[in-house]
């Protein structure tokens, strides 16, 4: 599944070092680059949602797997004041996220210094607050964070507007991904594997800062495009790798139960030579046993023709 998106990423990378090359030439003009400069943008856009487009079970595979931290996040520990149900993200940045909240106007502001998004629960709010027994969506898309607010009723907590006031939600980097090869606990039993926010502002692509709009930005964004297109690739052997590992566990583990079949099968199989010569012996008695009472019956029916 990730292999697709991953060689379209590579495909834009290489586009974008052509034209970063016809950028650095002097027979282009600023107002050619700035072209140029356009084309960079939607392709850098391009790589960030067909990474954040790739998901499996919902978890954004490429793009750094993003988690809310319930533990250091006061929104959530205060749910019974806040009524903070559940956080749900979609390509959030991760960082520590400040609600604005005002008992006044029933609406909510959410940022992390850098975007911040306002939104009206005027029309969903029952006289400021969550009615009693729903729950409320509160969808900061720009920020790609969902805040699940809860009413009366439910366990966790009664939003009231102005309780998330100075509340914050932490979003940090997600957990690694494991995968359980054998019904034990074992460590060698489990394979563990993780990729990096591959998005083009990622640490590890680090391509939001690129300029194709003169010729300096230009030669300077070569170096970035080269270092993101080896980056790229070398996240791409690790997926192969990793395919290739869990390919070998699988027939392992497939050659396992064959063998395990196989030794149950001749411990249940019968001694096929040893029942041919019970049968034999079924059968020789048998036969032995019908002979006998015809014989017998044969010597009454001669008396009963000698008496008559």
């Amino acid at each position: 599944m990730a292999e697709t998106p991953l060689n379209e990423a590579s495909q834009i990378l290489l586009r974008m070092r052509e034209m970063a090359v016809a950028a650095a030439n002097s027979h282009l003009q600023d107002s050619q680059r700035d072209t140029l400069n356009s084309e960079l943008n939607q392709l850098r856009a391009g790589i960030d949602r067909m990474l954040q487009a790739t998901r499996y079970n919902n978890d954004a595979l490429l793009a750094g797997q993003p988690a809310v931290s319930g533990q250091a996040s006061t929104a959530i520990t205060d749910k019974i004041d806040t009524g903070v149900t559940k956080v749900q993200l979609s390509g959030a940045d991760k960082g520590t996220y400040t609600f604005v909240d005002s008992n006044l106007d029933n609406k909510i502001t959410l940022g992390n210094g850098v975007v911040t998004q306002t939104i009206d629960l005027s029309t969903p709010l029952d006289n400021g607050r969550v009615a009693t027994g729903t729950k409320l969506v509160a969808n900061f898309d720009r920020l790609g964070i969902q805040v699940i607010l809860s009413g009366a009723g439910i366990p966790s907590g009664d939003y009231v507007s102005g309780d998330l006031a100075g509340k914050t939600l932490v979003v940090e980097e997600g957990e690694s991904k494991h995968f359980q090869i054998a019904p034990t606990n074992d460590a060698q039993k489990q394979l563990t594997f993780e990729l990096p926010d591959l998005r083009a502002p990622g640490a590890a692509l680090d391509l939001d800062s690129i300029s194709l709009s003169s010729q300096l930005s230009a030669r300077e964004s070569l170096a970035k495009i080269d270092s993101a297109i080896e980056q790229l690739s070398n996240e791409r052997g690790k997926i192969g790798a990793m395919q290739n590992r869990l390919s070998y566990s699988i027939q392992f583990s497939e050659n396992e139960i064959e063998s395990i079949q196989a030794s149950e099968s001749a411990l249940r199989d019968s001694d096929i030579a040893l029942e041919t010569s019970n049968l034999s012996k079924a059968q020789i008695l048998s036969q032995t046993s019908t002979a006998m009472l015809t014989q017998a019956f044969d010597n009454s029916r001669r008396a009963l023709q000698l008496l008559g």
